[in-house]
């Protein structure tokens, strides 16, 4: 069996910075046209100004032979001021604001504390200039149980914002919850959308305990009940257009992985294209996946579709258990394991 399809974007993706941007960047950049670049770097990326010299960073770094088109995000902070927003629309290489709540995940110890307190005057230029903000949809209260987190942040954070905001375009990144895809299909279309990655459409909450702790599958917001993933394959798969792929590959160096305390992130650019296709092909939806992948991303953010092909092969293969590099090794996820879909260029 073979699809011919539109070549996929990545519309949330974590490329690191020097060595470790070297040598993960190739393997979005060979199946990938474009990818909304995660800013949460150290330091963060919260200026025009730096998302363009990052920017310059990362264009070195593409193989001579790709396509590949970074998009540009700014890490929004409790002191981001309209003038940037300004500054990051004028620039046309900035094409989204994150919002990480402090203490939220990897590097967002910068992000917001309070956010109609410290954001609204920046949040009402976003949407005035048609800029979207993409966020990382969970509260960091530690009372509240990290599975509620991203429930209770829906409730107390993104229903109050739509309704002051209406026009205010965002992106719920990574949804885990059959709470986020409701309240995504309860807004209005083109506003409220929704990036949904590997991780969260193959795996459980099972997935970070069965045979011992397994840190390869641990990422944040962390892995749901079976009954989440469920509701998601079940929005991914039914042609909404409200969804779209979103891999939130996140690379770390394997002892960061496996330590007494260590990082959240699961790493699936090489594997991501070959497990989408799994679980649309096994929810009898082939037909739909072109519009996920390739269509409905493009569209939310009022982009080109883009005019390469990729095909997708049923040809086995077998994931590496690591990927080596001179500053250390990365394990893929599904490492050692054999996938039925192969992604290559037509």
């Amino acid at each position: 069996m073979e699809l011919t399809i539109t070549q996929p974007d990545d519309w949330h993706l974590h490329l690191r910075d020097g060595s470790l941007l070297e040598a993960v960047l190739p393997h979005s950049a060979k199946q990938f046209g474009r990818a909304i670049v995660m800013p949460n770097l150290k330091p963060p990326i919260t200026t025009t100004a730096a998302a363009v010299t990052y920017r310059e960073s990362i264009l070195k770094a593409i193989p001579k032979d790709s396509n590949f088109t970074p998009l540009m995000t700014l890490y929004l902070t409790d002191m981001t001021t309209p003038d940037e927003i300004k500054l990051a629309k004028k620039s046309e290489l900035v094409y989204g604001v994150k919002l990480y709540p402090a203490g939220a995940t990897t590097n967002s110890q910068d992000g917001v504390t309070d956010l109609f307190g410290n954001c609204l005057p920046v949040l009402e230029k976003m949407a005035e200039l048609n800029l979207p903000l993409l966020v990382h949809g969970e509260v960091t209260n530690s009372n509240v149980d990290i599975f509620d987190r991203e429930k209770v942040f829906i409730e107390t954070i993104l229903e109050p914002l739509v309704q002051r905001l209406p026009q205010l375009k965002i992106v719920m990144e990574h949804i885990t919850t059959a709470d986020a895809v409701k309240f995504v299909e309860s807004c209005k279309e083109g506003y409220v959308a929704a990036t949904v990655t590997p991780q969260h459409l193959l795996l459980n909450r099972n997935a970070l305990f069965q045979g011992g702790l397994q840190p390869h599958n641990y990422c944040l917001p962390v892995l749901k009940r079976e009954i989440h993933r469920q509701a998601i394959v079940s929005a991914v798969t039914s042609g909404s257009k409200r969804f779209f792929l979103g891999t939130d590959s996140a690379p770390h160096d394997k002892r960061k992985k496996e330590c007494a305390c260590g990082c959240a992130g699961i790493y699936n650019s090489p594997v991501a294209l070959s497990l989408y296709a799994k679980v649309f092909e096994e929810a009898g939806a082939l037909d739909k996946l072109e519009a996920f992948t390739s269509f409905n991303g493009p569209d939310f953010y009022g982009l080109p579709r883009n005019k390469l092909k990729i095909k997708l092969r049923k040809a086995p293969w077998k994931v590496p258990d690591c990927l080596s590099f001179p500053f250390g090794d990365i394990v893929p996820m599904f490492a050692g394991e054999t996938l039925e879909w192969e992604a290559s260029p037509c």
